[in-house]
C-alpha cells in the first residue's frame, strides 16, 4: 500500500504499520497512508539541532538570504508538477497558485531581507547606548540564533505555503526546521519537500518532514527551540499548556482560526465603486479555497439600512460560481479537503442555524457540479443572516471552515467596531469605504481586536492583494481568539528564531564584537587612503585623519551664491541680535562638502561611487576664519546585490567626524559609498600570459570537459577576436530580447563561464570543420585576430561591436569577455 514519506536523520524513511488514509477530495479515491509508528522522535529533534543548526548558524545572513533565493528559483522552474497534485485537495488553479508560487514568494520575500541585516551570522540591533559620560561604557544589543529547532505544525489548508511562510524565515535567522503538515494534504508538503532536499541548496538537516499526527513531539523540546501552531483555537490551546512548553518556556507562536470581519461603510451605498467592491471582496474570500481560509471573511458588517441590497447583489454574485472539478478552466471552486471536513461543517452551519437565517444556499443535496460527482467533498456557498447580532453572541464563537459568511447590520460606526471586536481577537478585519474620515475612526478603534486591517477603496482595489491576503513582509497574526502570536512581519519574524542579548563594554571592544565601529572606540589607523582599499579589505574602525583647512568669509559667500542659499545667517550679519550666532556662520552643507574635499581620495580606485547619506548633525556653528579637519572612520560594510552592468562591489559606512582647531566634535555624519570587490577569480589576459597558455597547448593537449580539440579551440578564439573587431559583424543577435540585458550584464561579474557553455553558431555535440592546416597555423591566425582586436581599439576607442550572444559590446566589454573566454578555455585544457 502506498505510503507517505518522511524525512529525518538524513534519509527517506517509511514509517512502519498501517496509518491513516488520504483521498482525492476531487473524486475520493485513495492516495496513500500516513503512519509515524517507530520514528525516533527525540533522536530527530536532536539531529536538527546539531546537524542542521551547526552548519545554518555558521552562515551569514548574505549567504543564508542567496541559498532562499536559490531555492525559490529552483522550485519554481518545478511549479507544474506540484499544480497536478494540488488539484487533488481540491484547489482550483487560483487556489493552488496562492499555496505554490505564494510559497515560493515567501522564499523571494525573505531573501531580500538580508539586505538589512549585517554581513555576518547574528544580528546588531538598534542604537547604541551610552552608559558613561565620559564615552568608554557603553551597550548594544546583538541577536543571535536560537540553537534549537524550529518545530511548525501546521493546517491542512495550504500544504506549501504554510510550510514555506514559516522556514523561509526560521532558515534566515539560522534555525532548521522539523515540519509537520496536516495528514489529508501532506502529500503534497512531501513533494515540495523532495525537491527541496534534492537541490542540494540547504545544508543537510536543515529541514526534515514528518507527515502524520504525532502525540509525543513535544515531550522532548528544549528551551532554545521555538513552536509554531495553525489551527483551531481549541487545539492550540491544548498544545501550548503541555507541561514541557511551560517548564522548558519554549517560545509558543499560534495562528488560529479566527471570525474575521469585513465592514461596509456607510458612505458605500449601492451604485458607488465601494459597494461592487465589498460584494467582489465577500463572493471572493467564501469561494476561494471553498472558504478553507484562516483569513476567510466568516462576519460580513453592513449598514443597517443596506442589508436587504447587500444580500440581493451577494446572491447574484454567487449565482454565477461553477462548482466541479478544479482542472476545469469553467470551474471557480473546487472542494473541501475531506468528506469529513464536509461533515463538520454541516455541523457547524446547523449550529449557527439555530438563530440565524440562512438566506443563500444551505440545501446540501442540491450542488450542482460541473465535471465532477458526489464522490467528491463537494459543498455550495452558504449566506446566513442574523438581524440582531448583539443578543445571539453564537456568530462571534462558532466558525464554520469552509464557504460560509453571516451577514449582520449596525447602526453606526461604533456598533460596527464593537460587532468587529465581539469576534474576540482575528486575523484581519478590513472596511470598504471611500472616506478616509470612515476609514481612521474604524482604524484606530478596531486595531487592538485585529492582527492587519485592510482600507479597501476605488483608488487602490486594482492594487490591493485582498483581505485574505498575508504577505511576507507584514505581521500574520492577531489578538486573542487568533491565537496571540506573530508570524512573518519581515525582519520581526526573523527575530522571532533569535536571542536577544544586552552587551556591555568599552566602544572598542564592542565595535570589534558588533563588526560596527563605536563612536569613541580606538582608531584603526592605515597604511594609506581607506578609498585605495577594496571592499574585502575594509574593516570597522579602519581610520584617517585629514589634513586642516580654514574656512573664509569668501568661502561661505561663494557657497551661498553658488546654492542660492541666502539665509540670514550667512549672508545678513546685519540680522544676527537674538539668533544663536554670533558671526556670519558657514551653511551646514559646506561643512559637509569642505570635509568631502578634506577626506575624498581624487584618484581613481574600488571606491565606484558615493551611495548617499544617512545621517547628518550640525553640533555647534562654525565661523569665517574658523579651521576645521576631518576623521574618517570605517563604521559598518553591508553586502549588496547588482543586477546592473557594474562590477561586484558592497556598501561602505564612513563615520565622518568634523573637529575644530581645539578638538572639539562640531559636526558628524554618516556617509555610504559604493566600493568594488577584488577580483580575484580570472588570470589577466597579458600577451605574456597567453603566449605562456599556448606554449603548453600541443596536439595531444585533452580538455577536462567538452569535445573540442586543441586546434578547434584556437580557431574558435580567433573567431571570437575577429568578431569583437568588427571584421565579422554579419550575424544576428542570438540571445532573446527579454534576456538580452541580463546576459549583457554578466560580463561584469566575476563568475566563470558554466562548464559546457556552447557558442549560438557551433553544432551541437559534434566538432565544426577544421580551417587551419594545423595547429600551428591556427595559433598564428589567432595572434593575427588578436592583434587585429588590439589594433581596432587603439584607433577607434569609442566604438561599439556586435557580438552574437552578448548584443552590442564596448571596448571596455570586450577586454571583459577577451578575459572570461581565455580564462574559460585554458582551464579547459588545463594551461593556465
Amino acid at each position: 500500500m502506498n505510503t507517505i514519506q518522511h524525512y529525518v536523520l538524513g534519509q527517506w524513511t517509511t514509517a512502519k504499520g498501517s496509518g491513516t488514509p488520504t483521498y482525492d477530495a476531487v473524486t475520493g479515491e485513495f492516495i496513500a497512508e500516513t503512519s509515524v509508528e517507530g520514528l525516533d522522535i527525540p533522536a530527530i529533534l536532536h539531529y536538527g539541532r546539531t546537524k542542521g543548526g551547526e552548519q545554518l548558524r555558521k552562515m551569514t545572513f548574505q549567504e543564508r538570504g542567496n541559498r532562499l533565493k536559490s531555492l525559490a528559483l529552483y522550485l519554481n522552474k518545478r511549479k507544474e508538477q506540484f499544480y497536478d497534485l494540488s488539484y487533488r485537495t481540491g484547489a482550483t488553479r487560483v487556489d493552488s497558485w496562492i499555496d505554490i508560487e505564494g510559497g515560493f514568494g515567501n522564499l523571494f520575500a525573505n531573501a531580500s531581507l538580508r539586505k538589512l541585516f549585517p554581513n555576518q551570522p547574528y544580528h546588531v540591533e538598534g542604537d547604541p547606548i551610552d552608559l558613561s559620560r565620559g564615552g568608554r561604557f557603553m551597550a548594544h544589543h546583538i541577536m543571535v540564533p536560537k540553537k534549537g529547532v524550529a518545530i511548525h505544525i501546521n493546517a491542512f489548508n495550504f500544504p506549501i505555503w504554510g510550510m514555506l511562510e514559516k522556514c523561509a524565515v526560521n532558515w534566515m535567522a539560522g534555525m532548521p526546521a522539523v515540519v509537520l503538515p496536516a495528514p489529508s494534504t501532506s502529500y503534497l508538503t512531501e513533494a515540495v519537500v523532495r525537491e527541496i532536499i534534492a537541490s542540494n541548496i540547504l545544508p543537510e538537516g536543515a529541514l526534515q518532514l514528518i507527515c502524520g499526527t504525532v502525540t509525543n513531539i513535544f515531550d522532548t523540546v528544549e528551551s532554545q527551540d521555538v513552536i509554531t501552531f495553525t489551527g483551531s483555537a481549541a487545539t492550540g490551546r491544548k498544545l501550548k499548556a503541555h507541561p514541557r512548553i511551560i517548564q522548558e518556556a519554549v517560545p509558543f507562536t499560534m495562528e488560529a482560526d479566527s471570525l474575521n470581519a469585513s465592514i461596509l461603510g456607510a458612505d458605500a451605498v449601492p451604485g458607488t465603486p465601494e459597494f461592487d467592491l465589498f460584494i467582489n471582496q465577500a463572493r471572493s474570500e467564501i469561494t476561494v479555497k471553498a472558504g478553507q481560509k484562516c483569513t476567510a471573511i466568516r462576519r460580513m458588517i453592513v449598514p443597517e439600512n443596506l442589508m436587504d441590497d447587500v444580500q440581493s447583489a451577494l446572491a447574484k454574485s454567487l449565482d454565477k460560481v461553477t462548482i466541479g472539478d478544479p482542472r476545469l478552466k469553467e470551474v471557480r471552486m473546487g472542494a473541501l479537503v475531506s468528506k469529513h471536513q464536509v461533515d463538520v461543517l454541516k455541523g457547524r452551519v446547523n449550529e449557527l442555524a439555530q438563530h440565524s437565517q440562512i438566506v443563500y444556499g444551505g440545501d446540501w443535496d442540491a450542488v450542482s457540479l460541473v465535471g465532477a460527482d458526489t464522490q467528491g467533498a463537494f459543498v455550495a456557498p452558504v449566506v446566513l443572516r442574523q438581524d440582531r447580532p448583539f443578543e445571539h453572541t453564537a456568530v462571534h464563537e462558532i466558525e464554520a471552515f469552509g464557504p460560509v459568511s453571516t451577514l449582520m447590520p449596525y447602526k453606526n460606526l461604533d456598533e460596527a467596531i464593537e460587532l468587529a471586536q465581539m469576534g474576540k481577537g482575528s486575523l484581519v478585519s478590513s472596511i470598504v469605504t471611500n472616506s478616509d474620515d470612515i476609514a481612521k475612526d474604524y482604524v484606530v478603534n478596531a486595531a487592538s481586536h485585529h492582527g492587519r486591517i485592510l482600507v479597501l477603496n476605488r483608488e487602490n482595489a486594482k492594487q490591493s492583494t485582498g483581505h485574505g491576503s498575508p504577505l511576507p513582509l507584514l505581521v500574520h497574526g492577531g489578538p486573542g481568539r487568533a491565537g496571540g502570536g506573530e508570524e512573518m512581519g519581515g525582519v520581526r519574524g526573523i527575530k522571532h528564531y533569535m536571542q536577544r542579548c544586552a552587551i556591555q563594554g568599552s566602544p572598542t571592544t564592542l565595535t570589534e564584537i558588533t563588526g560596527i565601529y563605536q563612536a569613541n572606540a580606538k582608531y584603526k589607523e592605515v597604511d594609506q587612503h581607506p578609498f585605495q582599499y577594496h571592499w574585502e579589505d575594509i574593516q570597522p574602525g579602519m581610520s584617517l585623519k585629514t589634513h586642516k583647512r580654514t574656512i573664509t568669509d569668501t568661502d561661505i559667500i561663494n557657497f551661498a551664491n553658488l546654492t542660492w542659499d541666502h539665509f540670514y545667517a550667512h549672508t545678513d550679519i546685519t540680522s544676527l541680535d537674538g539668533s544663536i550666532f554670533e558671526k556670519r556662520t558657514a551653511h551646514g552643507y559646506f561643512i559637509l562638502s569642505a570635509a568631502a574635499g578634506l577626506f575624498v581620495y581624487p584618484n581613481k580606485g574600488p571606491v565606484a561611487a558615493n551611495y548617499g547619506l544617512e545621517e547628518c548633525r550640525f553640533l555647534r556653528p562654525l565661523y569665517h576664519n574658523d579651521t576645521v579637519y576631518v576623521r574618517l572612520t570605517c563604521k559598518q560594510k553591508i553586502e549588496r546585490d547588482v543586477a546592473s552592468a557594474e562590477h561586484p562591489s558592497g556598501i561602505v559606512k564612513w563615520f565622518v567626524e568634523v573637529f575644530d582647531s581645539e578638538d572639539e566634535l562640531v559636526a558628524v555624519a554618516t556617509i555610504l559609498t559604493m566600493v568594488q570587490k577584488k577580483q580575484t577569480v580570472f588570470v589577466e589576459m597579458t600577451t605574456e600570459k597567453i603566449q605562456a597558455c599556448l606554449d603548453k597547448l600541443t596536439e595531444t593537449s585533452q580538455p577536462k570537459w567538452g569535445i573540442l580539440t586543441a586546434q578547434h579551440l584556437i580557431e574558435h578564439l580567433e573567431e571570437g577576436y575577429r568578431i569583437m573587431s568588427g571584421e565579422k559583424q554579419d550575424f544576428e543577435i542570438a540571445t532573446p530580447e527579454k534576456i538580452l540585458d541580463k546576459v549583457h550584464h554578466s560580463l561584469y561579474n566575476y563568475e566563470p563561464f558554466p562548464k559546457g557553455t556552447s557558442f549560438p553558431t557551433m553544432k551541437k555535440g559534434e566538432l565544426e570543420d577544421l580551417i587551419h592546416a594545423d595547429l600551428a597555423t591556427a595559433k598564428a591566425k589567432f595572434w593575427e585576430a588578436r592583434e587585429a582586436y588590439v589594433s581596432f581599439f587603439k584607433q577607434n576607442p569609442e566604438a561599439v561591436m556586435k557580438n552574437m550572444v552578448f548584443g552590442h559590446m564596448n571596448r571596455y566589454e570586450s577586454y571583459l569577455l577577451e578575459r572570461k573566454h581565455l580564462n574559460h578555455h585554458f582551464e579547459q585544457f588545463d594551461v593556465l
